[in-house]
């Protein structure tokens, strides 16, 4: 890191003679381009820009100029127990979270694993981030997710949720409402929806909290299509009862038949795609291809960092993968051989940039580098690494080649959160303090033996659930993973 003075809060920003992709509805590609920012937005975009007196100057030359990127879905909470589960399957997943110690989690432990997941998305140039936030078993619970959000750099959207009610009953409590509107609101905050997931029981029980959705001006975030737990006919049971609404988000979306897909599509629905999820705990197959099929707008997430990576480098890099493998699987069957990929870098990088936006029902003010808009800018750039050397194709350098390493700079709001490739934004050693004793507390509340246990799972000679969701007691709703 250089010895060079940062920019001062306020001082206008000229990036000069990067490689902008604007991802502006053309997908503009300006090859030596200029970014010039004044008071929180984007003021000009464009070759050799003339700068305000006193305007800080950073060269972008050899390097990628980029909207911040946008997490449509990601269980910040759970930050806080980061590669614990590497070798989960999603039953695992909802024993530890639903059953055990999630249910243990404290307000300050979600607290801590929200504040240290909205460092780690900044410092990947992840500017905005959906927390979707399912641990909040009390309004306690869910003032501490707001305040540690409300409190950190970065923009955030809300998603409250409580996997230990049903939805049709936390929905209803005022306290709750008031913090769903006070995200809502809060100039601090970038919006706020509500978290649920929708079974398919019979006689559609969440319909008290889609009405909440409605009364509050929020949309609706659900998993939907999960491998034995939200399949087509929570689908059908939303569309039946009119409940399904233009910028509702419907995570994962990975196990549902052609219907269901044309259900999302004509009610202006949007898929939050994380592969990488899917891939591994067993969802479905990464549903890329029946987006675009459908004509399904599509965005990308991380899920949970107890398992995944949690910048969009990788979440970019494993959708274009997921897709090309069952698109030549498909053709090998029948004896025939892909020679023109469907899917392109190109519209993995929109899908992290624009396609949040959209998803998120921000594309006015965030998503693209466009006059007028907040001027959330990464600059990817690492002139100390040979990988970033030469850039012929940006956005296949972007998916294959760039990783969080080479995030040079990130803006939010024409303010400097990372800066020559060092994070200088928030409390990271005052985060990593609460980190510890969250650690510290589940450990000791779980005991050393069944804490490794829990890292270490062994294979058993039989499953112990067949379903993941038949984890749940009682009569009580539940959220998916």
């Amino acid at each position: 890191m250089s010895d060079r003075p940062r920019p001062q809060a306020g001082q206008p920003i000229i990036f000069r003679n990067g490689i902008v992709l604007t991802m502006d509805a053309s997908h503009t590609i300006i090859p030596n381009g200029d970014v010039l920012v004044v008071d929180g937005r984007i003021a000009e975009v464009g070759p050799g820009l003339p700068a305000p007196d006193g305007a800080y100057e950073i060269d972008a030359a050899g390097g990628i100029l980029m909207p911040g990127m946008i997490d449509t879905h990601r269980h910040m909470w759970q930050t806080a127990m980061r590669g614990y589960g590497a070798d989960w399957t999603l039953t695992q997943y909802f024993v530890w979270y639903y059953l055990e110690h999630g249910m243990k989690f404290r307000p300050e432990d979600v607290a801590a694993g929200n504040l240290v997941s909205a460092l780690d998305a900044l410092e990947s140039g992840v500017t905005t981030s959906v927390d979707w936030s399912h641990g909040l078993r009390t309004p306690e619970h869910g003032e501490a997710a707001f305040d540690s959000l409300a409190s950190s750099p970065g923009r955030f959207v809300l998603a409250y949720g409580n996997l230990a009610v049903a939805p049709w009953e936390w929905t209803q409590d005022a306290a709750v409402r008031r913090i769903i509107e006070k995200a809502r609101d809060d100039s601090r905050m970038f919006g706020a929806q509500i978290a649920f997931d929708v079974p398919g029981d019979p006689g559609f029980p969440e319909a008290p909290a889609f009405q909440t959705a409605r009364e509050l001006g929020v949309a609706v975030t659900t998993h939907a299509g999960v491998w034995g737990a939200t399949n087509d006919t929570g689908i059908e049971r939303m569309y039946d009862n009119g409940a399904m609404q233009p910028g509702y988000v419907y995570v994962h979306a990975a196990t549902l038949s052609d219907e269901s897909y044309q259900k999302i599509a004509a009610t202006g629905g949007t898929v939050s795609l994380a592969t990488e999820s899917e891939q591994t705990c067993g969802q479905g197959y990464p549903p890329a291809a029946a987006l675009r099929k459908h004509g399904i707008p599509a965005s990308l997430s991380i899920d949970t960092s107890v398992w995944f990576s949690s910048d969009m480098f990788s979440a970019m890099r494993t959708t274009v993968g997921a897709d090309r493998a069952l698109e030549h699987y498909i053709a090998h069957q029948t004896g025939e051989t892909v020679t023109h990929a469907t899917i392109r870098v190109e519209e993995v990088v929109d899908w992290a940039t624009r396609g949040g936006a959209r998803a998120i029902g921000k594309l006015d003010e965030v998503g693209s580098l466009e006059r007028g808009k907040l001027a959330d800018v990464v600059l990817i750039k690492n002139d100390y690494s040979p990988t970033m050397t030469p850039i012929v194709n940006p956005y296949g350098h972007l998916v294959y080649q760039a990783g969080r390493g080479d995030v040079h700079t990130v803006l939010v709001g024409g303010e400097v959160v990372k800066f020559d490739g060092r994070l200088i934004a928030g409390d990271l050693p005052g985060v990593r303090s609460k980190l510890e004793n969250t650690v510290e507390y589940l450990h000791r509340e779980l005991g050393d033996e069944a804490w490794q246990a829990g890292m270490h799972p062994e294979i058993p000679e039989a499953e112990i659930l067949s379903n993941p969701y038949q984890y749940r007691k009682g009569e009580g709703g539940a959220t998916g993973g």
